[in-house]
C-alpha cells in the first residue's frame, strides 16, 4: 500500500490563497471595470451594476446548492472541479457580446465562490490548532485581499489599455492554475461517507447559523455600496483623471488586506467583541466617504479606512465554525452567499439613491446604514445565545 503524501500547511494555504486571488480579481475587478463594459455594451452604469448583481446571485444560488450536493465529495476533488467551473465562467464573460450574454456569463461565473471559499475555509482550519483557525483562514483570504491590491488594479489598467476584456481572461487563467496548485498539495481525503444533504440543510435551522448569515448579508453591504461606484465617483464627482483609478483601489485593498490579518488575530482572542469592533469601524468610516469624495487625498484615506473593515468576513467565517455543529460544509459556503448577497444589496441600494437624484456620494450613506443594521443583528444574535445559556443551566 502505498505511503500517504506528506501534506506542507503553508503549501496547501497558498494554493487555496491563489484560488482566492482569482476570485477576489473577478469580483472586485468587474465593478472597476464597469465604466468600460458598460460604455462598450451600450447601457448605462445603473444597468451595469446588474452584472454585478448577476454575479452575487449565482455566488448565492451555488453555494448552498453545491455544498449539500457534494458534501460526501473529497474536498480536494470538490475544490478542483469549482475553480474548473470558475475558469469556464471568467473566459465565456471575456467573450461576451452582448448584455444578456455577460449577465448569463456572470451568474455561472458565481456559481462555485462560495462553496470554494468555504470548503477551502474549512480545509485550511484544519490544518492548524483551533486556537489560530482565524487566522489560517485569514491566510487563505488574504489572496482576496491581496487581489484588490494588485489583482484588481491590474485589471483596471487592462481595462484601459489593452480592453475589458482581458480581466477576465487572465482570471480564467488564474483559476486553472488553482486546481493544478490543489491537485499537488491539497490532502487526500476520501470525503465524508456519514454526510447528507438532511444533515447539512440541518444547519439552516439554528437560529444561530441564520443570525450570523443575516449579520454578514446587511453588515457587508455597506463596503459594496461605495467600493461599486467608486469608480464613477472619482471621474464625476472628485474630476481625476482614469489613472487614479487603480491607484485608489489599490489603497482600498492595503487596507483590507491589514484589517483581514488584524481581525483575524483579534479573533481568535475575542471572536464577538472584535466583530462588533469591525461593524461599528465600518460604519463610521462609510459615513466618512461623502465628505471625503471631493478631494483625492481624502478620498484614498478614507478608501483605505473602508478596506479596512473588511476583516468581518473571516470573524464571521470562524464564528459559523463555532455554531453550525455536523453541517459543517452548507453554514461554510453559506457564509459566501450571505457576503454575495450583501454584494447584491449594497450595489443595488446604492443604485437607487443614485437614481432617484441623491449623487455618487450618498452610497456612503448607504452603506453606512447598513452596517448598523448589520450590528444590531449580530447584538441580537448575542443575546439570544446568552438567555439560550442560561436556560441550559437552569
Amino acid at each position: 500500500m502505498a505511503e500517504a503524501r506528506p501534506v506542507h500547511p503553508a503549501l496547501v494555504i497558498f494554493a487555496l490563497a491563489v484560488g482566492a486571488f482569482a476570485i477576489g480579481t473577478t469580483e472586485f475587478a468587474a465593478m472597476s471595470l464597469l465604466p468600460f463594459f458598460s460604455s462598450d455594451l451600450g447601457i448605462s452604469a445603473p444597468a451595469a451594476g446588474h452584472a454585478i448583481s448577476a454575479y452575487a446571485l449565482g455566488v448565492v444560488t451555488g453555494a448552498p446548492v453545491i455544498a449539500v450536493l457534494g458534501a460526501r465529495l473529497p474536498r480536494r476533488t470538490l475544490l478542483i472541479g469549482l475553480m474548473a467551473t470558475f475558469a469556464v465562467g471568467n473566459g465565456l464573460s471575456a467573450l461576451s457580446s452582448t448584455y444578456p450574454l455577460m449577465l448569463l456569463f456572470r451568474f455561472l461565473s458565481g456559481l462555485p465562490h462560495g462553496a470554494y471559499f468555504g470548503v477551502a475555509a474549512l480545509v485550511a482550519a484544519g490544518l492548524v490548532p483551533p486556537g489560530r483557525r482565524a487566522q489560517a483562514v485569514a491566510q487563505v483570504m488574504s489572496g482576496l485581499t491581496i487581489a484588490t491590491v494588485i489583482g484588481v488594479p491590474a485589471a483596471n489598467w487592462m481595462g484601459q489599455a489593452l480592453g475589458w476584456r482581458w480581466g477576465f481572461g487572465v482570471v480564467a487563467v488564474l483559476a486553472l492554475l488553482t486546481a493544478v496548485l490543489v491537485a499537488a498539495y491539497a490532502p487526500r481525503d476520501k470525503g465524508n461517507s456519514k454526510a447528507s444533504p438532511m444533515r447539512e440543510l440541518g444547519a439552516l435551522r439554528d437560529r444561530q447559523v441564520l443570525l450570523t448569515l443575516l449579520t454578514g448579508a446587511i453588515g457587508f453591504g455597506g463596503l459594496f455600496a461605495v467600493y461599486t461606484y467608486v469608480a464613477s465617483t472619482m471621474l464625476t464627482v472628485t474630476h481625476v483623471s482614469e489613472r487614479w483609478v487603480p491607484v485608489v483601489l489599490a489603497i482600498f485593498g492595503i487596507g483590507m488586506t491589514i484589517g483581514n490579518l488584524v481581525a483575524a488575530w483579534a479573533a481568535d482572542r475575542a471572536q464577538s467583541r472584535t466583530a462588533i469592533i469591525v461593524l461599528l469601524w465600518s460604519a463610521g468610516t462609510l459615513a466618512l466617504f461623502p465628505f471625503a469624495a471631493g478631494n483625492i487625498w481624502t478620498l484614498g484615506i478614507v478608501m483605505f479606512l473602508i478596506g479596512s473593515s473588511g476583516g468581518l468576513g473571516t470573524v464571521l467565517q470562524t464564528r459559523l465554525m463555532d455554531v453550525a455543529g455536523d453541517a459543517q460544509t452548507l453554514a461554510a459556503a453559506a457564509h459566501h452567499s450571505a457576503f454575495n448577497i450583501a454584494n447584491a444589496l449594497g450595489p443595488w441600494l446604492g443604485g437607487l439613491a443614485i437614481a432617484h437624484g441623491y449623487g455618487l456620494t450618498s452610497t456612503g450613506w448607504i452603506g453606512s446604514l447598513l452596517a448598523l443594521g448589520g450590528l444590531a443583528v449580530f447584538l441580537a444574535a448575542l443575546s439570544l445565545q446568552q438567555r439560550d445559556r442560561r436556560l441550559a443551566a437552569a
